[in-house]
């Protein structure tokens, strides 16, 4: 899974019958202090997430569909959280 943040959304007038009804998000990965990791990616939206807004994103094939509950789907990252709150135990 990772950390990141919604930076933008994906207008598709065209995809796959699977995603009918779903957000396709841009998201930027974050390292846990908060600053972009690596490049942006695409993830199935499952929780409504909007812009802004800090996500836990799970990848690799069969968790991100099931996930998103569209097993056989061709969908490799879905979002499955908004983060409210990180603590680090001391």
């Amino acid at each position: 899974m990772i950390v990141g943040r919604v930076v933008g959304d994906v207008i598709a007038t065209q995809k796959s019958p699977s995603h009918e009804g779903r957000k396709v998000l841009m998201v930027q990965p974050l390292n846990l202090d908060g600053t972009d990791r690596g490049e942006v990616v695409l993830a199935l939206d499952a929780v409504d997430a909007g812009v802004g807004e800090r996500v836990l994103v799970v990848q690799e094939g069969w968790s991100a569909m099931t996930a998103a509950g569209r097993p056989s789907s061709p969908i490799d990252m879905t979002v499955v959280g908004v983060i409210d709150q990180i603590d680090f135990a001391e």
